[in-house]
Parts: structure tokens; C-alpha cells; sequence
């Protein structure tokens, strides 16, 4: 293998490990299908008509609305990802054109204002702001479009119980109710 030129040493990775893999499915409910029967991944924990406080899409104020269900496969989050409407949001328009593939990865930061310093220094692009309860949130675009975004999340204080809460649904999972609505 030829390695030409050198490669920047720190980039978003610096920001801490991917924890979690994120996928926005035609079907959804056939990419539940598929996570449980075909993967062995689940049970899902479904949140519907979730809205982000503040939400903005490249600076704009916008009311898109999304569902999300979560497993845990070992300790790598899935999370399946469903529109609710056509607002604009990274969930439709160019950064939703990615075939059911990889839509984006999520870190867990302590400082989100920190991280939002690292993207900019890197050029990575902020699409989406907002928050959810005390939880705070950016997808970054750092440069690559549909499939490479970085979801960087800073966790309020219920962040950790609920995925502690569904990690533990998962481990030992018996693939009993594949999918389990959350509130």
C-alpha cells in the first residue's frame, strides 16, 4: 500500500467514540423487521412525534417532527429514524438520499459548546440544532454530505438512565415484543 501525503492527525474524532449508528429507512417498520428477525438486534424502544426545542435546520427555525426507535447491539446504539412530515430537517432533502445505508453516527460530549468550537475549526458544518428536555444536540456536516453526518450529543440528566434502561432490555433479549413504545 502506497500512503501518499499524510492525513490530518485529529479531526471530529477527537470529539470521543461513535456510539451509536443511525439509519433513515423507506420502511421503517420493515427495517424493525429486518433489526430483529434477520440482525437479532432488539427489542426497539419507539418514540413518537419527537420535536427538538429551538430546532434549526442551517440556521432556520423549523417544526419538523420525527419517531426513533433504539436497541443496543452490544455497546453500539441503532437507531431507526422516521419523518413525520416534510419541514425541512436532515431527514429529507439531500442528506436523506442514502439508499437505507448509514445516515449518520452519534458521540456523547461533556461540552457541546466545545464540540461545536472542534466542528468549526475542522469545517464541519452545523445542519441541526436543538434540544430535548435538558439534552442538548448539533448534526454536523463536516464536509461529505448524505451519510457521513455527526450527530453530537451532550446528554441532560434523564440521557443516561434511558439508554441504561434500554441497553439492559437488550442484553439477554428473548425477541419477544420487537418493538416497545416509549411514552
Amino acid at each position: 500500500m502506497v500512503i501518499v501525503g499524510k492525513a490530518e492527525a485529529k479531526g471530529l474524532s477527537e470529539l470521543g467514540e461513535v456510539m451509536q449508528l443511525a439509519f433513515v429507512p423507506d420502511d421503517f417498520d420493515a427495517a424493525v423487521r429486518h433489526w430483529t428477525e434477520v440482525m437479532g438486534v432488539g427489542p426497539f424502544h419507539l418514540m413518537e412525534g419527537i420535536h427538538l426545542e429551538g430546532m434549526k435546520y442551517r440556521g432556520e427555525p423549523t417544526e419538523a417532527a420525527f419517531d426513533l426507535a433504539l436497541a443496543y447491539w452490544g455497546d453500539i446504539q441503532v437507531e431507526l429514524i422516521r419523518p413525520r412530515d416534510e419541514h425541512p430537517s436532515i431527514y429529507r432533502g439531500q442528506y436523506a438520499d442514502v439508499d437505507g445505508g448509514l445516515h449518520h453516527v452519534c458521540i456523547l460530549v461533556d461540552d457541546i459548546e466545545e464540540a461545536r468550537r472542534v466542528c468549526d475549526a475542522r469545517g464541519a458544518e452545523v445542519v441541526i440544532e436543538g434540544a430535548l428536555g435538558d439534552s442538548r444536540v448539533i448534526y454536523v456536516d463536516p464536509g461529505r454530505g448524505p451519510g457521513s453526518l455527526v450527530e453530537i450529543l451532550q446528554q441532560g440528566e434523564s440521557g443516561p438512565g434511558l439508554f441504561a434502561m434500554i441497553k439492559a432490555a437488550c442484553e439477554g433479549w428473548d425477541g419477544s415484543e420487537p418493538l416497545r413504545r416509549l411514552g
